[in-house]
């Protein structure tokens, strides 16, 4: 039986971002995928990140997503967290692309604090009719290649 709540997990963790920083390894993002329609749509959470530090790229089949939500400054007072438990530092997440998608025609739009990536498929990789001869009638049977 797995447990869906582990304190001493999330304690440990805590606990290392507080001694090495939170800004020495990147951090990982919540994220759906799902196919809809002639599309694959990758949604990931990143709320208060700065617009300008998204990075989306796709190459070699990889697609590769950073950003960057700052340490938080207060300017010429000191801040004095009550709690802290929004990572903050790099996140960074890379997803392995199968064939058939339409990678020069991705599209990424950030709204709400999600970012959205929707991922075309390839039109030759699209199911499509195929005609099948039988003796002297005809049979249409569906198909992809």
């Amino acid at each position: 039986m797995t447990l869906a709540f582990d304190p001493l997990f999330r304690d440990l963790n805590r606990l290392t971002s507080e001694v090495f920083g939170s800004s020495r390894a990147p951090q990982t993002m919540a994220m759906d995928a799902y196919r809809t329609g002639d599309s694959y749509v990758v949604e990931f959470d990143l709320p208060g990140i700065d617009p300008d530090s998204l990075e989306v790229s796709a190459e070699n089949n990889t697609l590769t997503v950073r950003a960057q939500r700052p340490e938080r400054t207060g300017g010429d007072r000191e801040i004095s967290y009550l709690t802290a438990e929004r990572p903050r530092g790099t996140f960074s997440r890379q997803l392995t692309l199968g064939g058939g998608l339409d990678l020069d025609n991705i599209r990424a739009d950030y709204t709400d604090g999600v970012l959205t990536v929707t991922l075309p498929v390839a039109e030759q990789a699209k199911p499509r009719r195929i005609e099948v001869g039988h003796g002297s009638g005809r049979k249409i049977i569906e198909g992809s290649s």
